[in-house]
């Protein structure tokens, strides 16, 4: 059975920032789902499950890079639920903390050079990984496909905000919460990714899958600190007084990015007397490989 989720905490941050800037702000802790399992990868692997039951498949596949939340959920939950895990991994071999705990999981890994990981549903090589696999079950990236938006349709539980954010990846979890938003709400998404234009037609196109119409959105693309799993001592400083000061941790590679552009958007006073929801989508186990990949300590 799938682990279900308990009430989740929607915890108020105080302090003469926020009261100055006349904003209230709340955190929707989505990090404490599951210890494995938990944030939008819970969201986006729900109903992927349901579908592999429902189709009676016996092995799931899927795809990420060598530090991905989502290939470390997806292994965690092949565990729990006793379901065959296989992973293929954009890069060279490696071993790291994220890697570790996948293998630990159960999951098999597939390394795939980066030209053909790029072209994945083209590759034979991908091709014939899939095909030697009895009875799979694709997800893809991320988990964002249709039944990774409808789960992700699910997280806003309380609309009492005019304002929900989150930080993007791939667009899905910022396209759920569009299309669950109501008619006085808006939402803003945080790109962790340089160059994440191209996101905003891939929100679109979710959007158009879920039969949404909703134009109140937009995707901040400003605060990516110079690409993924990329950071600037500006943004570990912020990470970590924002720890001493509210006990919640974020992560440097999704949520500690979006809450230091969220907070940049108060400060310049776009959202002044506005009560905003900040979606936590997890994605802590992250943290001990970036600390080992850049030899730094955060927490």
């Amino acid at each position: 059975m799938f682990p279900l989720v308990a009430n989740i905490p929607i915890q108020k941050i105080s302090n003469q920032f926020l009261e100055k800037q006349k904003v209230e702000l709340f955190i929707q802790r989505e990090d404490l789902i599951h210890a494995q399992v938990s944030g939008n990868k819970w969201r986006k692997l729900k109903y992927n499950i349901k579908e592999y039951q429902k189709e009676g498949c016996e092995n799931i596949i899927t795809f990420g890079g060598a530090f991905s939340n989502h290939i470390a959920a997806t292994a965690a939950i092949g565990k729990l639920l006793n379901i065959p895990t296989f992973g293929i991994i954009r890069g060279e071999k490696i071993a790291n903390p994220t890697l570790d705990a996948a293998c630990e999981n159960g999951m098999t890994l597939h390394f795939v050079n980066r030209e053909e990981y790029k072209k994945k549903h083209q590759s034979k090589e991908v091709k014939n990984i899939i095909n030697s696999i009895k009875k799979p079950f694709v997800i893809p990236e991320g988990g964002s496909n249709l039944f990774g938006l409808k789960g992700c349709e699910e997280i806003v539980q309380n609309f009492d905000f005019d304002i929900i954010t989150c930080p993007c990846g791939t667009g899905s979890t910022l396209s759920g919460i569009i299309s669950s938003l109501k008619e006085n709400q808006y939402a803003i998404g945080f790109s962790v990714l340089k160059g994440a234009d191209f996101l905003k037609n891939d929100i679109r196109k979710n959007l158009q899958l879920l039969n949404c119409e909703n134009f109140n959105w937009r995707l901040e693309t400003n605060f990516h600190f110079g690409g993924y799993a990329r950071y600037e001592s500006d943004l570990i400083q912020f990470i970590r007084q924002f720890w001493k000061l509210n006990s919640i941790k974020l992560d440097p590679v999704y949520t500690g990015k979006a809450m230091y552009g969220l907070y940049f958007l108060i400060e310049s006073g776009q959202l002044t007397g506005k009560k905003i929801l900040f979606v936590h989508t997890g994605g802590l186990q992250g943290i001990q490989g970036f600390e080992s990949r850049y030899k730094l300590k955060i927490f």
